[in-house]
């Protein structure tokens, strides 16, 4: 069977050139129509495949697969069955999906088997019971440390000898759509001489990716960055909120809490470590030599073009970051790697952010803290509006895709609109 990647394949489906769901992506999501069941489905074009039908039909092998895999709340049971099983489900849909193949094309079952986008609801696609962010790119950390310490010494002993990370708070991640309000907590500002309290006013956006895993090993074992590829289900789009003034004031001395604690926003569509495989690229030169469990083999970088926009109640966007996944000094598995070296064991479902994205120019940072330089070059606005950080009504939204000799392979977006502080 032809691999679903194979660039040559084509859809019966009728794609649009600039879609991010070509059929060499595929990616997985969970969906409901009206107030039906949420579902397991694979977007391509316009359109999502509804799985749990598919499989109900014959389609797929009933003897690997159980209609509880498809007609599921989350995709978590789907992927228990690992990398092998996802690989193989994902290059059946694909060949159906082809002009290679007439069975699904020819089906009088297209009105319940094929959806338009915009006629479903997307839903959270896993239930995360661990989350971990990064702190990965050399630029974001080399400008925070700018900012905030000395420019001489702007990267903390350790940053080049280890992937930083803490462990954050699952239960506030979000489906992309989903309204957050501004936070509050204590504040201290620079020349004052008490914190005070009440919303944030330093509200920002940070521009991640995130992988999801398959289950991991026993707790004790590690994940080497050869084996990390198999232990990954795919990625998607991270918001990662912040609040930097509640963030200034308490991350002494344990590091993040209230300020990145009160939403993190996700894109829909997972999409998988195998489909994002023709967009590797080389990693930047690591000096020092890291330690022989961070070495790795081949390239583990990925080329994923980014940008984040803002859109102000009642106008329109105005793009204010381009960026690249391929920036991160740390890659995903180096990330993996040190997350398990110690043998802590990783599960099905878990996610872990890459930490912001920022490239070695100014359009190319990934947050307001960095596009804005601490709130001294305010960011023009389509509008004629001026934005130093998030105001009250402002909808972010991310948006993600790679490219390669005509193939794109896209993420969609993940978008979120800030309300008033409650």
């Amino acid at each position: 069977m032809i691999k679903a990647n194979d660039p040559s394949r084509k859809s019966w489906i009728e794609i649009p050139a600039d879609s991010d769901f070509s059929i060499q992506n595929l990616p997985f999501g969970i969906f409901s129509i009206g107030e039906g069941p949420k579902k397991v489905g694979v977007a391509i074009g316009d359109i999502v495949l509804d799985l749990s039908v598919l499989y109900d039909l014959g389609f797929l092998s009933l003897e690997r697969y159980s209609h509880h895999h498809f007609e599921a709340e989350y995709l978590n049971d789907l992927m228990k069955l690992g990398k092998k099983v996802i690989s193989q489900l994902r290059n059946e849909v694909s060949f159906l999906l082809s002009t290679d193949c007439d069975d699904l094309k020819l089906s009088t079952k297209h009105n319940i088997l094929l959806h338009k986008q915009d006629a479903i609801t997307m839903h959270m696609p896993v239930k995360v019971g661990d989350y971990t962010d990064f702190y990965s790119s050399e630029d974001h950390a080399r400008n925070v440390g700018t900012m905030f310490r000395d420019p001489d010494n702007a990267l903390l002993p350790n940053w080049k000898h280890i992937p930083v990370g803490y462990h954050g708070r699952s239960s506030s991640i979000i489906i992309s759509g989903q309204e957050i309000h501004r936070p509050k907590g204590q504040m201290k500002p620079k020349d004052a001489t008490e914190p005070n309290f009440g919303p944030c006013k330093l509200l920002d956006f940070e521009l991640e990716m995130a992988f999801i895993t398959f289950e991991g090993k026993p707790m004790g074992q590690s994940i080497s960055t050869t084996e990390a590829d198999d232990h990954i289900f795919g990625m998607l789009l991270f918001n990662d909120w912040s609040a930097r003034d509640i963030q200034t004031w308490e991350y002494v001395p344990l590091g993040p809490f209230l300020a990145k604690n009160f939403a993190s926003s996700v894109s829909p569509w997972i999409v998988t470590m195998d489909a994002l495989e023709p967009f590797k690229v080389a990693g930047p030169l690591q000096d020092p030599k890291v330690f022989q469990y961070l070495e790795y083999n081949g390239n583990k970088n990925i080329d994923i073009k980014l940008e984040v926009a803002i859109k102000p109640e009642k106008a329109e966007e105005t793009i204010v970051s381009k960026s690249n996944y391929q920036h991160m000094y740390w890659n995903y598995a180096q990330q993996l790697a040190h997350h398990t070296i110690n043998g802590c064991n990783v599960n099905v479902g878990d996610m872990m952010a890459s930490g912001t994205i920022s490239g070695p120019t100014p359009e190319s940072y990934g947050s307001m803290l960095e596009l804005s330089w601490r709130g001294t070059k305010p960011i023009k606005m389509n509008d004629g509006t001026e934005r130093k950080f998030i105001s009250d009504y402002d909808t972010v939204v991310m948006r993600g895709y790679a490219e390669k000799e005509g193939i794109r392979v896209g993420f969609g977006e993940v978008s979120a609109k800030v309300l008033p502080a409650i």
